[in-house]
């Protein structure tokens, strides 16, 4: 796990993303440890949640619905006429 002060983090804040995604990094103020940063991943694994899924597209959404939907039948009406 690498350390970086905390003002070459915020210069380098990229370089630290990067690193994060292969390992932890160590971020101090003032020579004492003050934060870690993880990749999402990670992260995700530690507060127990699942991985990211792909959203739903609304097509996917309307498919797996279990109610079934009837469309009401067009009115014949014309409209009315208006003379200009």
């Amino acid at each position: 796990m690498r350390t970086w002060a905390l003002q070459d983090a915020k210069a380098r804040f990229s370089e630290v993303v990067r690193a994060a995604k292969k390992e932890p990094q160590t971020i101090t103020l003032r020579g004492e440890e003050a934060a870690v940063v993880v990749s999402a991943e990670e992260y995700r694994r530690l507060k127990g949640r699942p991985a990211r899924v792909k959203p739903k597209t609304f097509l996917e959404v309307m498919r797996a619905c279990p109610y079934e939907f009837e469309v009401p039948p067009r009115s014949k009406d014309p409209g009315r006429v208006i003379d200009l």
